[in-house]
């Protein structure tokens, strides 16, 4: 068993026992979580929740605006922190991760012109979702118009990976080639981020040395 093998296993266990237990409100709870930055695996959540669909116990429609309905919960948290201190971690610490206040600037520039397409396109993506409240608070993106979008680009996310366990049934718990395929969206973002990341630093490295 690989290391995130180990890692996820106890965390699907978890994830199953409180949709079981919790039923809609428990994909709330689970889709809340994953959306205040921190990566809990909705390619778990909501599968399983379409898993329950197939055996009748759940609707497609309600799973989907439940999950829907959790990002907008938990993104109330990474908002919240980008909003109050997103601002002074760039002032006090930003120097020490090569970000500045003309880097913050551009970020408000960029989400007061781009914002809502930015929160639209990146909840129907894996792991960056997780993240995109806290850039969005910094940048103060209208709050009203950041819940909009929020809702409208995690919906379809939500309804995919639904649809997805429900059309396999218990197949998704037993065949383990389904959490390879479903990880593999994973691995291509993160790979395409830390990319990102090193251009970041050698771009900023390089300004400075000249």
């Amino acid at each position: 068993m690989s290391l995130t093998e180990r890692i996820l296993t106890p965390v699907a266990a978890w994830i199953i026992a409180t949709i079981s237990a919790g039923g809609y409100l428990g994909i709330v709870l689970l889709m809340a979580i994953e959306s205040a930055c921190i990566p809990l695996p909705s390619e778990i959540i909501m599968p399983f929740s379409g898993y329950l669909v197939s055996t009748g116990r759940f609707d497609l429609w309600l799973v989907a605006t439940a999950g829907a309905i959790g990002c907008n919960v938990g993104s109330i948290v990474g908002y919240a922190v980008g909003q109050y201190g997103g601002r002074a971690f760039v002032e006090r610490w930003g120097k020490y991760v090569l970000l500045n206040m003309d880097h913050l600037d551009q970020a408000e520039r960029f989400f007061a012109r781009w914002g809502s397409i930015t929160v639209l396109v990146c909840r129907m993506l894996p792991f960056v979702r997780s993240f995109i409240a806290f850039p969005a608070g910094v940048a103060r993106m209208p709050l009203v118009r950041f819940h909009i979008y929020t809702f409208v680009g995690s919906w379809p996310w939500c309804f995919a990976l639904a649809w997805f366990g429900m059309k396999l049934g218990a197949a998704w718990r037993t065949d383990p080639r389904l959490s390879h395929i479903l990880h593999y969206a994973d691995g291509a973002v993160i790979a395409a981020i830390l990319l990102g990341v090193v251009w970041f630093v050698w771009h900023q490295l390089r300004k400075r040395r000249g």
